[in-house]
């Protein structure tokens, strides 16, 4: 036999490709927001109970983790999947469209969900592993500032749960179904909030004079603060500063008291992070200064960097190869996106892969959005093989 052979390949999840996709098509049509997850949360405990986990709900909210030993290894390993929804109206058309006007799965966390279900089935019953499987439905990765990874972590999920690693992926609009893209190190980006009042003193449209205008205040900065990553990061680093929100007065013959800026803050790396915080402060408040205005900065950090260590990404990019073949494996390009995996990496080594949704997928977050099932066997194939490899008996 050879090494291919002794671990799951794609034909030996084929036979549950139909019923991967009825489990994904309930899901899809059922789905639940961040911190709502109640009923996705029971179907998964359930199916992990019948399949012979030993199941813990409310890991963190709604989390769940089944766990499954076998044999006297002392490995241990855990893969994650997501399993919130958006609260955006869905507008496919699918027969197994959301029935919740205004909540969708638009960024494929029911897809997600489904193949680790399937490596569940899978490893229950073939048990071709030495050691500790443990799978992670995590909920709340949409959330934000307070996110499901977070609460599972602060619940003790690595003290409760212990593991040696941890994967996980996420679909890829734009690549082809089955193909997967990976890289070590940074891969997708930090994502923070900054929150800039712009404090001036308001008055009659008239009398301009007489006032400290926050409009011509806050505009100028707007075009100001692209000067930070123009001039103030090494040109060989990523990052990105969008004002994505400018609000401020109510008539056209009024001068406002204030107005806000609502800026969204990407980096690849923490000390890129923190110079943007210390340039975006500084800047901020010299700059409206000038204008005889103040600044209140409500900078908010959100998600940090997911970091692929290189070990686990070495390890995994050599399992997609045997599973799809080399030539259906590609280098990752960095993803100012964000997500809360990132909190999983900085207490456990591990790697988090990508898996193309097709080159015609609409893109995440949008309406017309759905996980293309083509991925549903390839996912379940790859968690399994994952976990065989990395807890092979000697």
């Amino acid at each position: 036999m050879t090494q291919s052979d002794k671990f799951a390949r794609l034909s030996d999840l084929a036979e549950q490709g139909d019923n991967l996709k009825a489990i994904r098509h309930h899901l899809h049509a059922h789905p639940e927001l961040s911190f709502e997850e109640e009923k996705t949360a029971a179907f998964v405990a359930e199916k992990l109970e019948a399949w012979g986990y030993e199941v813990t709900r409310n890991v963190g909210g709604h989390g769940v983790v089944g766990r499954l030993q076998h044999g006297n290894g002392k490995r241990s390993l855990a893969i994650r999947a997501d399993m919130d929804a958006l609260p955006i109206h869905e507008d496919t058309g699918l027969p197994y469209a959301s029935q919740f006007a205004g909540k969708m799965h638009a960024c494929g966390h029911d897809g997600h969900t489904t193949m680790l279900l399937g490596a569940a089935e899978y490893l229950g019953r073939t048990k071709n592993f030495n050691g500790t499987v443990n799978l992670v439905f995590q909920p709340a990765e949409e959330a934000g500032q307070v996110s499901g990874a977070q609460a599972m972590i602060a619940d003790g999920l690595f003290e409760r749960f212990p593991c040696d690693a941890i994967f996980g992926l996420h679909n890829h609009p734009g690549a082809p179904e089955g193909s997967f893209l990976m890289r070590s190190g940074p891969l997708m980006a930090s994502s923070d909030t900054v929150i800039i009042k712009v404090v001036g003193k308001g008055g009659h449209a008239s009398r301009p004079h007489l006032t400290v205008d926050p409009v011509m205040a806050a505009s100028s900065l707007v075009m100001a603060l692209q000067t930070v990553v123009a001039r103030n990061i090494d040109p060989t680093e990523t990052a990105v500063i969008t004002v994505g929100s400018i609000h401020g007065g109510e008539a056209s013959n009024v001068i406002p008291q204030d107005v806000t800026l609502a800026l969204s803050v990407r980096s690849f790396s923490p000390a890129v992070r923190d110079r943007l915080e210390h340039r975006i402060r500084e800047l901020a408040t010299g700059h409206v200064t000038a204008y005889g205005a103040t600044a209140e900065i409500d900078y908010q950090r959100g998600y940090p960097v997911v970091v692929n260590a290189e070990k686990e990404t070495v390890f995994a990019t050599e399992v997609v190869n045997e599973l799809v073949g080399e030539a259906n494996v590609s280098v990752c390009p960095l993803i100012p996106g964000s997500e809360d995996f990132a909190y999983f990496l900085e207490h456990k080594p591990g790697c988090f892969l990508r898996l193309g949704n097709g080159v015609n997928s609409a893109i995440l977050h949008n309406p017309k959005y759905d996980f293309a099932d083509e991925n549903l066997t390839v996912g379940a194939a790859l968690w399994a093989r994952i976990a065989e490899r990395y807890l092979a008996a000697d």
